[in-house]
């Protein structure tokens, strides 16, 4: 049961490793077939060039394919999949055309597991467990009102000027800043045009207590059920966001000007080069990544109930923070894939509790600080 590991960029080596290590057999597939080696050659010699026909006609029944490509790629590599009666593992959102492949899927008795990474990956690993975990305590009660906050970034651990560094192209950064989202605020929903016109301040519950700015991203709506919220609850606040250093706002105002005025791709490509050059990770610089997922429950004699993740790591001698975080889980998933340990079908991150619980088990070697804070005792 080979696994067919497509990409090798800057977020993709440390996963691939694990499984290389495990002793699983891998064929890593790579556009630029030097790239690949640079990357992965003290590890393997099996490196071919990307071509999806090629890949294709390699696969067999059992095999796992991993998408570490662009979006653009995923569907194509899980048709591939189904067709040779094998998973797929990618990273990403789940896409509509992604999500219309799940009774096909189904019928083939394969996989296709999606948003494993870190942000979709790790939050909704976390999410689930305190949703989980605030059903089973004494303090549930369908009158109560819930508000959840899941908050990520990637941002430089030595702060720069501008207050975010680039280790690839900044283009899909700059696009995402023109996409609207949804959320839910003072039980309302909450729409928003730009990111930078719903910027708030948060209190992350790190060891050393720190402030960042954070603002709502895509649409959280569709995942109330996806984290198991009962449709009876009262929901106060709901949000997955995206998390800055503090100063991010001031220190982008000329870029959000820029977007504002709908710069076409040519544009984009510019300041995305302009951006790169000088605002971009120096050799060995580290990099950090902070994830705070918070559930509260409140009745009307104040709170019942309040758990938050908080996950801090930055980059060592082990790569890059980022790079860890987005790929370890896409191993573990691909182990549980092969394992069989999920149904056949299209998923996002696991919800099943045991197998939550082994995944946080495993990312917590993988951050320099993760553990889950209960404010109601004070205890972490």
């Amino acid at each position: 049961m080979t696994i067919h590991w497509c990409g090798t960029g800057l977020s993709a080596i440390p996963g691939l490793k694990r499984l290389i290590e495990l002793g699983y057999p891998v064929t890593v597939w790579n556009r630029t077939v030097s790239k690949a080696q640079e990357a992965i050659g003290s590890y393997t010699t099996d490196i071919r060039p990307f071509d999806l026909n090629a890949l294709s006609d390699t696969l067999s029944q059992g095999d796992t394919v991993v998408s570490m490509l662009p979006g653009d790629w995923h569907v194509p590599l899980a048709k591939a999949a189904i067709g040779a009666g094998a998973h797929f593992v990618s990273s990403s959102y789940i896409a509509p055309e992604m999500r219309a492949l799940d009774m096909a899927a189904k019928e083939a008795g394969v996989v296709l597991m999606n948003e494993v990474g870190l942000d979709p990956g790790i939050d909704h690993l976390m999410a689930h467990h305190l949703v989980a975990t605030y059903r089973a305590s004494d303090a549930y009660d369908d009158a109560n009102t819930v508000s959840f906050t899941s908050y990520c970034g990637g941002v430089p651990k030595h702060a720069n000027p501008f207050r975010y560094k680039f280790s690839w192209a900044p283009v899909g950064v700059l696009k995402a800043l023109r996409s609207p989202s949804k959320s839910i605020r003072a039980g309302q929903e909450f729409d928003v045009a730009r990111p930078w016109d719903a910027v708030s301040s948060y209190d992350a519950p790190l060891p050393t207590p720190e402030t960042f700015e954070v603002y709502p991203n895509r649409n959280s709506l569709p995942f109330m059920a996806e984290y198991n919220f009962d449709s009876k609850w009262q929901v106060k606040e709901f949000v997955r966001g995206t998390l800055r250093l503090n100063g991010w706002a001031d220190a982008w105002q000329d870029v959000f000007t820029e977007i504002e005025a709908n710069p076409t791709d040519e544009r984009l490509q510019e300041m995305s080069d302009a951006l790169l050059a000088e605002n971009s990770y120096g050799p060995d610089e580290p990099d950090r990544v902070i994830m705070c997922v918070d559930l509260k429950a409140e009745n009307d004699t104040g709170t019942a109930w309040h758990q938050t993740y908080a996950m801090d790591a930055w980059g060592d001698a082990r790569g890059t923070a980022m790079a860890r975080l987005v790929s370890i889980p896409v191993s573990l998933a691909v182990q549980a894939a092969q394992a069989g340990a999920v149904k056949p079908g299209v998923h996002a991150a696991p919800n099943d509790l045991q197998m939550v619980v082994n995944w946080m088990d495993e990312i917590d070697r993988l951050a320099q600080h993760l553990n889950i804070v209960d404010h109601m005792t004070g205890k972490s």
